[in-house]
C-alpha cells in the first residue's frame, strides 16, 4: 500500500473516532441553575452552531427563566422546542428570548433545534427536602 493511502486512511479513521467520541461519549458540563431572591431559576443560553450550555441542572417546582440569545442568523437554530413540555419558541437572530415555564416532572428531558440538529438537555431535579 502506499504511504499517502496509509496517511489518508489512519487521518480519516481519527477523525471518525474523534467525531464519535465528541458527539456521543464526551460528558458535557452541567451547569446548575441558582434561584433569585425571588425564587426564579434563570439561565441565560447563547444559540450559536448549538447551545451554550447544553445541559441545565434545574429544581422541580419552581419557575424558571431560560434566555436564549441566537448570536447567529443559521436556519436551524431559529426555532427551540422542549418537547415533553409542549413548548416550541421562534428565537429571532441577534435578540434575547425569554422562555417561562415550572417542570412539573423530575428526569431528564431535551431540547432542539426545529430540525432536531442541535440538542441540549434540561435535567429536573426534586427540590432540597421535596
Amino acid at each position: 500500500m502506499e504511504l499517502s493511502k496509509i496517511v489518508v486512511t489512519l487521518g480519516g479513521s481519527a477523525f471518525i473516532a474523534w467525531v464519535i467520541w465528541f458527539f456521543f461519549l464526551s460528558e458535557r458540563r452541567k451547569t446548575k441553575v441558582t434561584s433569585s431572591a425571588e425564587g426564579v431559576q434563570t439561565q441565560k443560553i447563547t444559540v450559536k452552531g448549538g447551545f451554550t450550555p447544553d445541559t441545565i441542572v434545574v429544581e422541580r417546582g419552581k419557575l424558571l427563566r431560560l434566555e436564549f440569545y441566537r448570536d447567529e442568523t443559521d436556519s436551524c437554530s431559529d426555532t427551540v422546542v422542549f418537547g415533553d413540555f409542549g413548548i416550541s419558541r421562534s428565537l429571532p437572530a441577534y435578540k434575547m428570548t425569554p422562555i417561562e415555564f415550572t417542570p412539573q416532572k423530575v428526569g431528564e428531558f431535551s431540547f432542539t433545534c426545529g430540525m432536531n440538529m442541535l440538542r441540549g438537555r434540561l435535567i429536573v431535579q426534586p427540590a432540597p427536602g421535596g
